[in-house]
């Protein structure tokens, strides 16, 4: 179309420094045909304010508009949750949304409850009995009748940005809660080690199927976690990639930092990003114990030839990777965020994690700005490529350079849809 890769409407929110990090439908895929329900608002909660805000979707969707703002105030004075990060919807139709802590930055997360008709805060999701703490990602599978939540970072030991001194004291977090879906009661917790940091949470699309992944961008893991025919669950690393030795950079070691995950709906392939490293990786998952890796390419990230980094020792790489150039265009920072179309055809990649580690690693990229990018998927045998034709260029954004990360279909994806 003549608007293909342009940016064709802009919604403006009222307030700066919100950090929109995620969004998440008011309606899950399981109310798809009931003519009662609508999935045409997106939740976009605000990790460092912890406001929320509800864009209708529905009026226009070539121009969304804003229905609703949950003040932080709100939120604090029934549950005292804020850093909030990802939202979801039940199939009951309320809307979770996780919280690192509390609303002073302690490690006293939780689960945030709103009613997707008034957006009225209900509390929080967890039973009292059972304690709070921090949460990242989380994903549910209604027929097993579980939640599985990361146990994610304390806010105030992230907000600054990365630093080894914070590892080993427990601060980045290293296991993974399962919660019964019904009595919201914490069942066990499986330990992944220490400073993990687990973030991402994805069961297989299937809803009868005990498997799921959680990625861990500290130590550069993917962990495979599932259900043991005793009714246990656990968990085992399957994916490890390997750190670099490197000079120039602000550590003697370079991790991958594999911030995200996503899964093909098929269930076939999981798609990874190293942000720093600065590759997608494509594994074939028709085994889930034995990940195999059939698809690579390099859009960006600090190893790049001709830069400040040289690499020492590499047990994966011959030599660096060129430069990534598009349409004229180096692309500054690294693959941050995975969204991938319903026929597994098309992955969109953006580059921007969260600010302060942002300016940390890829000051440039602050300056200039992000992009999204367009991969092509062999959906066959696997493997990926850079479409050259597709650049989304958000440098050129008119109140500035602009740092897209998360993206949505409007008739659902692969990381929002969990079937019941």
């Amino acid at each position: 179309s003549p608007s293909s890769q342009q940016v064709i409407h802009r919604l403006h929110m009222p307030y700066l420094d919100d950090e929109l990090n995620h969004s998440g439908w008011n309606a899950p895929i399981s109310s798809f045909g009931d003519t009662g329900i609508e999935r045409n608002c997106l939740v976009l909660p605000g990790l460092i304010s912890g406001r929320v805000y509800v864009v209708d979707t529905g009026s226009d969707l070539c121009a969304p508009s804003l229905c609703k703002i949950i003040e932080p105030r709100e939120i604090i004075k029934k549950t005292n949750l804020g850093f909030l990060y990802r939202p979801r919807c039940l199939s009951s139709r309320e809307v979770l949304i996780s919280a690192f802590g509390d609303a002073f930055g302690n490690g006293r997360g939780g689960l945030l409850v709103l009613d997707p008709e008034t957006w009225e805060v209900k509390g929080s999701w967890e039973c009292p009995e059972d304690g709070r703490d921090k949460m990242d990602d989380f994903w549910y599978q209604p027929r097993h009748n579980v939640l599985i939540s990361a146990h994610g970072p304390e806010p105030k030991f992230i907000m600054s940005g990365f630093s080894p001194d914070n590892l080993r004291k427990g601060r980045y977090g290293g296991h993974l809660d399962v919660w019964d879906l019904t009595t919201h009661r914490l069942l066990q917790s499986i330990d992944l080690g220490e400073d993990s940091g687990p973030i991402e949470v994805c069961f297989l699309h299937n809803p009868n199927s005990v498997h799921g992944y959680v990625s861990c961008p500290l130590e550069s893991s993917i962990h495979h976690f599932f259900k043991t025919e005793g009714g246990c669950w656990v968990a085992e690393k399957v994916i490890q990639v390997p750190n670099k030795k490197v000079s120039g950079w602000i550590y003697p070691e370079m991790s991958g930092f594999v911030f995200d995950i996503v899964i093909s709906l098929d269930d076939r392939f999981l798609y990874a990003c190293n942000w720093v490293h600065g590759d997608v990786r494509q594994y074939d998952i028709t085994d889930p114990h034995c990940p195999k890796l059939v698809g690579q390419v390099f859009v960006g990230g600090c190893l790049e030839k001709g830069g400040s980094v040289t690499v020492l020792e590499d047990p994966e790489l011959d030599c660096q990777p060129d430069p990534f150039v598009i349409q004229g265009k180096k692309v500054q920072g690294g693959p941050v965020k995975l969204q991938l179309s319903l026929d597994g055809a098309r992955l969109y990649v953006t580059s921007s994690v969260f600010t302060p580690w942002d300016k940390q690693f890829y000051p440039k990229l602050v300056r200039e700005g992000s992009v999204m990018l367009q991969l092509d998927v062999d959906t066959e045998k696997g493997g990926l490529c850079v479409n050259p034709e597709f650049l989304v260029d958000f440098g050129h954004e008119p109140c500035g350079p602009a740092r897209a990360r998360d993206m949505r279909y409007p008739g659902g994806d692969c990381t929002s849809d969990i079937w019941d």
